[in-house]
């Protein structure tokens, strides 16, 4: 069971809802929040979007979830709307070079990332005859990490640096 937005501000990636039914904000402390809730995921009538994941049932319709983003401005009681689809984040040629955030908006300050497609954050890893057999090194632009720490190109990667990386 995947929430998706919880607080409704359209974004670049927002779901937009038409119709849903209210449901009510538990309680948030730090990354963790519990909401009664019936279906995957949530929008909030505030100012801010917030994405938040299931991570565990706590009964019929109680769930604790992770914030993907900022807890600021949630308050108990507050109403939150099913949007019914799982977090997105822009995929295709459009992202490349952009840098973007767990929930798929980018932090680069170049703007919008205008991509027709998007896809889910939880998905299946493909088979290993259909990943690319010829090794091929994917150039990062960063020195130390493409000398002593090379990637390979058409995987998963993570990347993280302090300071000066």
């Amino acid at each position: 069971m995947n929430f998706t937005r919880v607080l409704g501000k359209s974004s670049v990636n927002a779901i937009r809802v038409q119709k849903a039914n209210a449901r009510m904000l538990g309680r948030a402390i730090g990354a963790q929040t519990s909401m009664a809730v019936r279906s995957y995921a949530s929008e909030a009538s505030s100012g801010q979007i917030r994405s938040v994941i299931v991570a565990q049932h706590l009964g019929e319709n109680t769930v604790r979830t992770i914030a993907m983003d900022g807890t600021e401005g949630l308050v108990r009681g507050q109403k939150v709307v099913d949007t019914g689809a799982p977090i997105t984040i822009p995929v295709g040629k459009e992202v490349l070079g952009r840098i973007i955030n767990v929930i798929g908006e980018p932090i680069d300050e170049r703007g919008p990332i205008n991509t027709k497609a998007h896809r889910p954050i939880h998905a299946e890893a493909p088979e290993f005859v259909d990943q690319s057999p010829t090794p091929e090194i994917l150039e990062t632009g960063i020195k130390v990490v493409d000398l002593l720490a090379p990637y390979a190109r058409g995987g998963k990667i993570g990347l993280f640096g302090g300071a000066g990386v």
